[in-house]
């Protein structure tokens, strides 16, 4: 995907030294913004001990974040290739800068695969399984703050933006997804936490070996089949069409329950999983299309990407 630069808040060399001082993490050398991320300001941050990752939180707060940053601990202690928070010496890993929460992170080896092919899906499936596997012991919760509530709260508001045809299709998808929620087989579903945003641009690989999963500011406790169908929408689809590639889809699904196979209801409920996760994106791309925040560099995705997704996944279920 292509993705723009943002950086909401500016943050000096002098500022970001300061704290990696304080994390006895080295004397700065260089301090640049990254591309990538409409969430969050994000800095590449280079010292004399070696190369990290500062993220500025604009919109989760002090109290939200202790969730995704300790999760990202958690993970990172079980032997899931993970950023791990740097703590300073009370043993903090929530920090401030500019006012705002937060955190730095080791910068993973090896770089965004963008045109993947099955052994790299294979791989993603397998360490997503072993990542809930790992995480299903983790004693924090906190929802998937972009799940179902937060859809029957935004489409509302992005509705006045779409022509009768999307409308349309917002609405009675919305409308599905409630009706699915409602019913004994979703509410069987295994939980834990969740990335709930692994697209390609959120791991690395080193050649065909997968070197890490980040940006773990989406994480929640959601199904984890909803993270499976967030995955499978991105890295096994054709970008231009939304359309599936078998061979990707299978190798994916293989490698995830080779780890953790699925269970019936999981099974049953996949293609209206696929769907939701189509429509979560469509969503949350049309209010940052329509409603954008100020940004020193930003250009919002394009929403119609994902309600090309979203069609191909009604008009072609997926068989297991």
């Amino acid at each position: 995907m292509n993705v723009a630069m943002a950086v909401f808040t500016e943050v000096s060399e002098a500022q970001a030294g300061e704290l990696m001082h304080l994390l006895k993490l080295g004397q700065l050398t260089t301090l640049r913004g990254i591309e990538g991320g409409i969430e969050n300001t994000n800095y590449f941050v280079t010292t004399d001990h070696g190369e990290y990752v500062l993220t500025l939180f604009e919109r989760l707060t002090h109290q939200q974040l202790p969730f995704y940053l300790y999760l990202m601990k958690h993970l990172a202690g079980k032997g899931i290739p993970v950023p791990d928070p740097a703590a300073n010496p009370d043993g903090d890993i929530l920090h401030t800068v500019c006012g705002k929460p937060a955190a730095v992170v080791n910068k993973l080896a090896g770089k965004s695969q963008l045109a993947p092919q099955a052994v790299h899906c294979a791989a993603v499936g397998d360490m997503l399984a072993r990542m809930h596997v790992a995480g299903s012991d983790y004693s924090r919760h906190q929802p998937n703050l972009r799940s179902l509530p937060w859809w029957n709260e935004t489409v509302p508001v992005v509705l006045p933006h779409l022509d009768a045809n999307q409308a349309a299709l917002i609405s009675s998808e919305l409308a599905f997804q409630n009706h699915v929620a409602e019913g004994s087989a979703y509410a069987a579903l295994p939980r834990g936490p969740v990335h709930a945003d692994l697209f390609r641009d959120n791991v690395m690989f080193e050649g065909e070996r997968l070197t890490g999963f980040f940006d773990f500011y989406f994480a929640g406790v959601d199904t984890w089949l909803f993270d499976v169908s967030v995955c499978l929408n991105d890295w096994c689809i054709d970008l231009a069409t939304g359309a599936f590639d078998a061979d990707r889809v299978q190798a994916m699904l293989q490698a995830y329950q080779a780890v953790r196979p699925l269970t019936a209801h999981e099974r049953s409920l996949l293609n209206a999983q696929l769907r939701a996760g189509a429509l979560r994106f469509w969503i949350s791309r049309l209010w940052d299309y329509h409603l954008p925040r100020e940004a020193s560099m930003l250009v919002p995705h394009d929403p119609t990407h994902f309600e090309r997704v979203l069609r191909q996944r009604i008009a072609h279920p997926v068989t297991l």
